[in-house]
């Protein structure tokens, strides 16, 4: 059984430089460097929190540390 070795052989390979680096332009651009790569998401736009979410989440943190109130006065007295 041969074993295939997935890594290519620099001096067979094109596009490399001697010692194995890419010469500029051989790769894509990154994402950032396109203008405007991804699609146009118009469907679902980002509003933030809504009212009643928000006010639940208030809500329940002040009960919270209402109780840890009480309860340090309740420790101290």
């Amino acid at each position: 059984m041969s074993h295939f070795n997935p890594d290519p052989e620099p001096d067979r390979t094109t596009g490399l430089e001697p010692g194995g680096g890419v010469p500029p332009g051989e790769t894509p651009p990154g994402e950032s460097s396109m203008p405007e790569a991804g699609p146009l998401e118009r469907h679902n736009p980002a509003k933030g929190w809504s009212k009643g979410p928000l006010t639940a989440i208030i809500v329940v943190a002040v009960l919270v540390a209402a109780f840890f109130l009480a309860y340090a006065l309740v420790l101290i007295l």
